[in-house]
């Protein structure tokens, strides 16, 4: 087949497109490519022309040629690509649509549903409630977030984690916002994972924020990475997620309305 012949998907009034203008794949003769020299495909969502970036700085990608109207996008960097390939090529950049038209594209949809976002750059709260909204529609999806692109993250997570305490588990800690992270972070709608690459803060470099707060106060807890990719890797994460993650919740809410009625009979 042709490139000509080539039926790409069209723009229409009641369709929202979103776009990555640093994609690792595009779509040629209905096959999923990656980037090479002199390579040309186009953009598996919009059906645009993609330029294939080949240089010896940056990672290899597909780029569009002329800007697109997104909202959702942010540039590819190391770090999304390093999170990206920790998981099968067959679940990377997938897109998603609903019952309106909207399409975006996941950054990973497991075999089993879920939806992982790895967010780099700064997001303002109502593109955050969007996502949440649009991927919990159909599936479940839990936020990465890249904790070292600030130089002031670690220190105010740190400071904060020091005036923490625990409840009623020594796995779950009470903190309050001050920390910039848990102040963008917090009441989401999703799970929140934050990735402190290679730097340890209080004893893990990967933390969980509840999905819950009480009178501004955020609980969060320490995650193992290498479990959280190897459960997801095998179809597994259900397991660790009721294991760890949903038996820690239970205990939070648990104590919220013990916290609750013990204010009433006040």
């Amino acid at each position: 087949m042709s490139i000509k012949t080539l039926t790409l998907p069209r723009y229409t009034s009641n369709e929202v497109w979103t776009y990555n203008p640093y994609m690792r794949f595009a779509l040629l003769n209905k096959e999923r490519i990656e980037a090479s020299k002199e390579a040309k495909g186009f953009c598996p969502c919009c059906g645009s022309d993609l330029v294939a970036r080949c240089g010896e700085i940056n990672v290899h990608h597909w780029s569009h040629k002329k800007k697109c109207d997104d909202y959702w996008w942010e540039n590819e960097t190391e770090w999304h690509r390093n999170w990206k390939n920790k998981f099968p090529k067959e679940w990377q950049e997938i897109i998603q649509k609903d019952e309106s038209g909207e399409k975006h594209i996941a950054d990973i949809k497991t075999s089993n549903g879920w939806v992982i976002e790895f967010q780099h750059s700064a997001i303002k709260p109502e593109e955050r409630r969007s996502r949440n909204k649009f991927y919990n529609k159909n599936s479940q999806l839990i936020w990465v977030v890249d904790c070292k692109r600030r130089k002031t993250d670690v220190k105010q997570f740190t400071n904060e984690l020091s005036k923490s305490f625990p409840t009623t588990s020594p796995e779950i800690l009470e903190v309050y916002e001050d920390s910039r992270l848990l102040k963008e972070w917090k009441n989401n709608d999703s799970y929140v994972f934050l990735d402190f690459g290679d730097t340890e803060v209080s004893g893990s470099d990967f933390w969980c924020i509840f999905p819950i707060t009480y009178r501004g106060v955020a609980f969060i807890m320490r995650i193992s990475r290498r479990k959280f990719i190897d459960y997801l890797n095998n179809n597994a994460f259900e397991k660790m997620f009721s294991q760890d993650v949903m038996k820690a919740f239970s205990e939070i809410k648990s104590q919220i309305a013990k916290l609750n009625t013990a204010t009433k009979c006040r």
